[in-house]
């Protein structure tokens, strides 16, 4: 009898201990994603520093990636820090990059234990960050909260191992799967709630980008317009082939503001380059795509990569949205539908596609669905 009262009193801490190492994780993952949107090139992690049950530190990558969070937390523990676990959403790192490894931290700073949610990918960490506070005597628990922090690593994972950003591809329809009115003229069709969400998540993100069909239809300004968060916009990505971007549109008169990089082809009239160059944009040159009207993605999207971006969200028009889809670059879609129909003779969501290639298609699963005031939300993934 005593034993089993022991065995159910043993059973019962293992239970509370694993309670307490979820909910600490949770905290990191949600003190990460304070950094979405700004860390980059860095991934946005977060970190827990935990002594006898109170939590002593905590951090989150700061913006432009220094300092990282695990640095962070140890700096708000202090001498605390000795003999405490540490919570953190991404393997720390071993290298020297803009500053000296974090697992050499965590060693100097005398912790007990490191639960890490998931191990890097970057080939100069890749398990190396492990092993090193292994094999100064600490205990490594790897994979608590492992999905989660590999969705909110996406970017960065997506930049190391394919050489290219994570994208968001967001469409607001119709009730009739339509996105803008006859003619390509612009309608609303999302409400306030849905906006809301739409603009937090440009703040999480790296980079918006959209087509030059867009910009001279609608004269875009693709910033983050929540209240005190107009520092968190984006960079503004514009897809322009032949640089018809106008010189007096909203985007070229905030560039100084909010930076703007169009993305036009290696032929296109040096002319126009040197215009918006000189009202503040950046004018990068890719390759265009063959047999087809528009830019190379796959070329595109290498070279943001290259330039730091590892979140991208793209809010272009029908013709952009279909070809991120039909070219598989389309990681993240984010469905908004609002309660009114547009007509037949509305804009089709995906241009010539269904869009069935996305609701009904073997390469998407439905990961969430949300009520936005009178708007639903569908986010699907890549399966």
């Amino acid at each position: 009898m005593i034993f089993r009262i022991l065995e159910d009193q043993l059973a019962q801490k293992s239970r509370d201990a694993k309670a307490a190492d979820f909910r600490f994780m949770q905290l990191a993952l949600a003190l990460g994603r304070r950094g979405l949107g700004r860390t980059w090139p860095n991934p946005a992690v977060g970190a827990v520093i935990v002594k006898d049950g109170v939590i002593v530190g905590r951090g989150w990558t700061h913006p432009g990636g220094r300092p990282h969070a695990e640095v962070e937390a140890l700096g708000r523990a202090g001498p605390a820090a000795r003999g405490a676990t540490l919570y953190v959403t991404l393997e720390p790192c071993s290298h020297f990059g803009r500053s000296p490894p974090c697992a050499d931290a965590v060693v100097a700073a005398g912790l007990a234990r490191v639960v890490s949610a998931i191990e890097d990918p970057n080939p100069e960490v890749a398990g190396q960050g492990h092993a090193r506070l292994r094999t100064a005597g600490i205990a490594v628990d790897v994979g608590l909260c492992a999905a989660e922090a590999a969705r909110d690593h996406a970017g960065h994972f997506r930049r190391v191992r394919d050489g290219r950003p994570h994208v968001i591809l967001k469409l607001a329809l119709s009730a009739d799967d339509k996105i803008g009115a006859a003619g390509n003229r612009p309608v609303a069709i999302s409400g306030e709630a849905a906006r809301t969400r739409v603009h937090l998540l440009r703040a999480q993100s790296d980079a918006i980008l959209v087509g030059i069909g867009t910009v001279l239809a609608d004269d875009p300004l693709l910033t983050c317009r929540l209240p005190g968060m107009a520092s968190r916009s984006p960079v503004r990505v514009v897809l322009d082939r032949a640089l018809r971007t106008p010189g007096d549109s909203r985007l070229v008169h905030s560039a100084r503001e909010t930076p703007l990089w169009v993305m036009t082809s290696d032929t296109a009239e040096a002319p126009a380059a040197v215009k918006l160059g000189a009202a503040g944009a950046q004018v990068i040159r890719v390759a265009s795509a063959a047999a087809l009207p528009g830019l190379d993605l796959p070329a595109v999207l290498h070279t943001l990569a290259e330039k730091g971006i590892t979140r991208l969200m793209v809010e272009g028009g029908a013709r952009v949205a279909s070809s991120f889809v039909a070219a598989g670059l389309a990681d993240e879609i984010w469905l908004l539908r609002g309660p009114e129909s547009v007509g037949a003779d509305g804009v089709p969501a995906l241009d010539a596609l269904p869009l069935a290639a996305i609701t009904q298609s073997p390469s998407f699963r439905l990961r969430a669905s949300e009520t936005l005031g009178k708007d639903s939300l569908d986010i699907y993934e890549r399966a």
